[in-house]
């Protein structure tokens, strides 16, 4: 394992360069300002009179088209959705590459699967926050920072590692710690975390459990209570303290419940579903169907999103958060 901190940077390798930063979502606005306030050279591609134009303005950011933010970049930040990333690369930066840039990501996604396949006589890095853009940010403005992931796919200059991480230090990532990595094993992680663990394997123990719940006739705020509301807790506690810490911090009979039952409710065939949807990550096989997806107008993921919005609990979620102060 190999960390970075502020010790290992110098800021100075992007002094005489231009970082354009593609998109400005959640990533990118707060990369760019991160950076910006840091002393970078930085402007920001968008398309002409979108959306965000005005908001990166009105940020104090130097705007201009993609066409015309490649053209001048030294360094090519690409923060835009996985699944427009090929498209935009391919329209608006390809032919403005120039012998020596940097095309940097904050995801392997599109180089790992062959989406991106630039020049090469370009470096490819990855500088990617271990967080939401809003965290990266306001972590940012305390003082502080997330830690993040630094890869090196392609190194033509001799000095991308030291290029991707001055890019962290300007985000503040180089404060919590920066570790190294590769493309390969950064998608491949990322997708298997939201897909198993974070987003998809999370949300559903969730609903089930409320379901069960509500199915044996107790009342629906009590089980989301129960089952999504101090979900929070339980998660900062291992966030701070990890699994041991958390155990400590809650009683002595949620401790032997959980400890005693948990694998009942994830169980062997629990685990050979993980190792089947790691093998369609690994294989292409999920990018593929992802693609395919797009390239259809997201059928499916439009009808997954209308069903999540009727789930009962987004319903009885929603009424309890404005109840409680957590949401206007």
């Amino acid at each position: 394992m190999k960390m970075y901190y502020e010790k290992d940077v110098d800021l100075n390798i992007l002094k005489n360069k231009t970082v354009a930063v593609i998109g400005y979502g959640s990533q990118g606005m707060a990369q760019s300002r991160n950076m910006h306030e840091s002393g970078l050279n930085v402007v920001v591609g968008l398309r002409k009179d979108g959306a965000s134009w005005k908001k990166a303005e009105s940020d104090g950011l130097k705007v201009m088209t993609v066409e015309e933010a490649s053209e001048i970049a030294d360094v090519i930040h690409i923060l835009i959705p996985d699944e427009i990333q090929g498209q935009v690369y391919n329209e608006s930066i390809k032919d403005h590459l120039k012998e020596g840039n940097t095309l940097s990501f904050s995801h392997g996604y599109n180089i790992h699967f062959g989406y991106i396949n630039p020049p090469e006589n370009v470096n490819i890095t990855m500088i990617a926050p271990k967080g939401p853009g809003a965290m990266v940010r306001k972590t940012y403005e305390e003082g502080f920072g997330v830690p993040g992931l630094v890869a090196v796919e392609r190194d033509y200059t001799g000095d991308a590692t030291q290029i991707a991480l001055a890019m962290g230090q300007g985000s503040g990532l180089t404060r919590a710690g920066v570790l190294k990595t590769t493309f390969k094993e950064e998608t491949e992680t990322d997708l298997f975390g939201e897909q198993v663990v974070l987003c998809g394997g999370a949300t559903e123990l969730i609903s089930a459990g409320f379901q069960t719940l509500v199915e044996a006739g107790y009342q629906p705020e009590i089980a989301y209570f129960e089952t999504c509301h101090e979900l929070k807790l339980i998660v900062d506690l291992i966030y701070a303290k990890g699994f041991a810490g958390m155990w400590n911090d809650v009683s002595n009979t949620a401790e032997y419940g959980g400890l005693a039952r948990r694998k009942r409710i994830v169980t062997s065939e629990t685990r050979l579903e993980m190792k089947k949807i790691l093998e369609e990550i690994q294989t292409g096989e999920f990018a593929k169907e992802w693609a395919t997806e797009n390239n259809a107008g997201r059928p499916m993921l439009n009808r997954l999103r209308a069903i999540e919005a009727d789930l009962q609990i987004e319903k009885v979620g929603a009424k309890l958060r404005k109840l409680c102060g957590l949401q206007k």
